[in-house]
């Protein structure tokens, strides 16, 4: 399929990833479909990335996903995660996880220094250290290869200053692609940044926004916030949903159809991917334990890293019997494990945030509930496909417990957010900015 167009005649993207299989990194599904796509509707990808994540859990089946023509180029970076382990006492071989890393709970002296010093001499984040030689490896790509235009891909931001030096070294267009915000990206909120790395940092992201040549946010409210801070992305910008890959999918009915029918009356409840202190629905977890009081056999599981405020809340509910951390899956045993619950969890951080698990959900057809702060978009969503309801943070989630059987995901809808689609969408933005 990706052969339908003469490599000879495709016009050339060099795609800025931090994250890159064997990274098991849930924000690298977007742009490794993206560039397995691309080549159906006349781009050939070149992919820039970091020789090893080191900070996040491998997926070494993702590998399969990547087309043995494609070129990949690995560019080394400091990493701070050794020293952090090594100054909070961790071992060397223990596995970080990202809610530990930014938590509030922890108040050891150590811990606080350390976000103080992630928080303030980091700019843009923590990945910084790929800044110069990721340069000089897209530097080195630039001169060998005709390139066409730069994607960069982020967070890490540090990934857009990349792509910012690289175009206008060689005159190249620029378009960051911003998966979450920049300067206030939603875990900032808990901290204080001083007043000159918020400078540097604001400089940072207005350079990257002014110098682009089109920036491309995966939320209609993001876009429209940026364009509030910078009128000029007006006129030169774009959504393009996370959305998910049709692909997975092909063996759902299959999957689904091997719940096991000894617990014919269980009722799971799933959360996928990292959840944080802020995104934290403790009257749901109220509601849950009063339908078990009552005879209902719900059991909850969580996929992917969960931090220490929910799983007290979870303790401090009388759930935990009740509750099993699956904790990292690769992909495919994460869609597996969603096509076997009988309801789907989902916790938006900010009103600028659609979960990319959001769609993976909608594309499963379980019912969904949601929470998220005056998150219209993530309403709309459910609302339009039918598929579930979203609740504020400070509501308990009883109606949907109460009314489960209400929900039938409209599929055809769901299936307008195939990556595939939006590749095509991505394929006309690069045609406009190269011809």
């Amino acid at each position: 399929m990706q052969q339908l167009i003469h490599t000879s005649v495709m016009k050339k993207v060099l795609f800025i990833s931090y994250f890159w299989p064997p990274s098991g990194k849930a924000s690298l599904h977007w742009p490794l479909k993206i560039v397995k796509h691309l080549p159906q509707f006349g781009w050939q990808p070149v992919v820039l990335t970091v020789e090893e994540d080191t900070f996040s859990a491998k997926d070494e089946s993702l590998l399969n996903e990547i087309d043995e023509n494609l070129k990949v180029f690995k560019a080394k970076s400091f990493e701070p995660f050794e020293l952090y382990k090594k100054f909070t006492g961790k071992k060397k071989d223990e596995q970080l996880i990202a809610s530990e890393t930014i938590s509030t709970i922890n108040k050891s002296l150590t811990h606080r220094i350390s976000i103080w010093i992630r928080m303030n001499l980091f700019i843009p984040d923590a990945r910084v250290g790929w800044y110069f030689p990721a340069v000089h490896k897209g530097m080195k790509i630039l001169e060998a290869e005709k390139i066409d235009a730069i994607v960069s891909i982020g967070p890490p931001h540090t990934t857009h200053l990349v792509g910012m030096s690289l175009s206008k070294k060689f005159f190249i267009p620029h378009i960051p692609v911003f998966i979450d915000p920049w300067v206030d990206i939603v875990y900032y909120k808990n901290f204080k940044r001083s007043k000159p790395t918020l400078l540097i940092d604001n400089y940072f992201e207005k350079k990257v926004l002014l110098n682009s040549k089109f920036s491309i946010f995966v939320t209609k409210t993001m876009e429209e916030d940026y364009i509030k801070k910078y009128s000029v992305l007006k006129n030169k910008s774009d959504v393009c949903y996370w959305g998910y890959n049709e692909e997975d999918f092909v063996n759902l009915n299959k999957i689904d159809k091997t719940k096991d029918e000894k617990n014919y009356d269980e009722e799971i409840i799933i959360h996928a991917g990292n959840i944080f202190d802020y995104q934290n629905p403790v009257y749901f977890w109220q509601s849950l334990k009063d339908e078990i009081d009552s005879g209902r056999n719900i059991k909850i599981k969580f996929i992917g890293t969960v931090s220490e405020g929910i799983k007290q809340a979870i303790e401090q509910t009388g759930l935990r019997s009740r509750t099993e951390f699956l904790g990292f899956l690769p992909y495919n045993k994460m869609i597996e494990e969603l096509s076997k619950a009988s309801y789907l969890l989902v916790c938006a951080t900010e009103p600028r945030h659609v979960p990319g698990k959001l769609f993976e959900y909608l594309r499963i057809g379980k019912p969904i509930i949601a929470f998220g702060d005056d998150n219209n978009e993530v309403k709309k969503i459910l609302e339009d496909t039918k598929a579930g309801i979203l609740f504020n943070y400070a509501e308990d989630g009883k109606s949907f417990l109460k009314n489960t059987g209400n929900f039938k995901t409209k599929v055809d809808l769901v299936k307008s957010f195939d990556r595939k689609n939006i590749t095509l969408d991505i394929s006309k933005i690069l045609n406009s900015l190269t011809t």
